[in-house]
């Protein structure tokens, strides 16, 4: 039933968003973990236009945000303002209260004002004054961030880079694609008339299947030894959290299930630690200067571990 839904979902946005079948299988995966994903790609790839082609496909409300440095928390949240003619503080919402939010450009943001988002993502809230206001569910953050522009920017703290649940990129189309990306643009814009294929309801059945996929001992045990590996490696500083250790079993599970399957197997570790560790580990000084990458170390934690045989 999962598997014939996310076939669905990734044909529909298909139809917009040209040749990344994989990506959109990634983000539906953070949706149904209830999680969030990070893009960190160059401006023009698409990744508005997945965000958008994602909530019309799903029936979801849809919110954007263009982060900047002039931006305050309360442009996020929303606002408490007094109505003179109700003599009362009434709560207006801000572009957070949508079911599927695109950040722009987050890094641009303060640091006050990304903090705004950690209780969004974490509790799926947000606090104005003293009222504290529960965020439509499902809810789903695809950030994004430009890797080559660092002037005028600010590192997203670790704290919050940790509440993504998946980072990865786009990328550029390959020549077949983008030549396909032309023909479905030269006319009237695809992404108007695309019809949602499933709605919020879908989801809620969805995430519950999710959690029914089982993980064998010596699956959990391997996905453990994976994510200590990333402490003790001697590149690495930093190493993923328990909270990165949580993140890899859910995704686990819900890839698993978008195959078919009503269990886990090691190759889905393999297949998702890069997405779901790289961002989580932070690799020493001399390491980078000698041009290796957390995304490298990471591989190299995968090939190194044992993963269980199964006869």
């Amino acid at each position: 039933m999962l598997q014939s839904f996310a076939q669905r979902i990734i044909a529909n946005v298909g139809q917009v968003v040209i040749g990344k079948d994989d990506v959109v299988e990634l983000a539906l995966i953070a949706l149904l973990c209830e999680g969030h994903i990070l893009f960190e790609d160059v401006p023009g790839i698409g990744k508005t236009t997945l965000a958008k082609a994602l909530a019309r496909s799903l029936a979801c409300s849809f919110s954007r945000i263009q982060f900047t440095p002039d931006l305050l928390p309360s442009d996020v949240t929303g606002i408490s303002w007094y109505n003179p003619k109700t003599a009362e503080f009434e709560y207006r919402a801000g572009p957070l209260n949508a079911q599927i939010v695109l950040a722009d450009e987050i890094n641009r943001a303060t640091p006050r004002t990304q903090s705004a988002l950690l209780e969004a993502m974490q509790e799926r809230q947000v606090t104005v004054d003293r009222d504290t206001l529960p965020l439509p569910r499902p809810f789903l953050v695809l950030a994004t961030q430009n890797p080559i522009e660092l002037e005028g920017t600010f590192p997203l703290p670790e704290a919050q880079i940790d509440r993504f649940l998946i980072k990865t990129t786009l990328g550029y189309p390959d020549e077949r694609d983008e030549n396909e990306l032309l023909l479905r643009h030269a006319g009237k814009e695809p992404l108007v008339e695309l019809a949602p294929v499933a709605g919020p309801e879908d989801i809620f059945a969805m995430q519950a299947e999710v959690q029914n996929v089982r993980v064998e001992e010596s699956v959990r045990a391997y996905l453990v030894r994976v994510v200590r590996a990333t402490r003790d490696h001697p590149a690495v500083d930093l190493g993923a959290s328990p909270r990165g250790s949580l993140a890899l079993y859910h995704t686990c599970q819900a890839f698993a299930a978008l195959r078919g399957r009503d269990y886990v197997l090691p190759d889905d570790v393999k297949t998702l630690a890069p997405f779901v560790l790289t961002h989580r580990i932070h690799i020493s000084p001399q390491t980078r200067l000698r041009g290796r990458t957390p995304a490298e170390v990471v591989a190299q934690v995968v090939g190194e571990v044992a993963a269980p045989v199964f006869q």
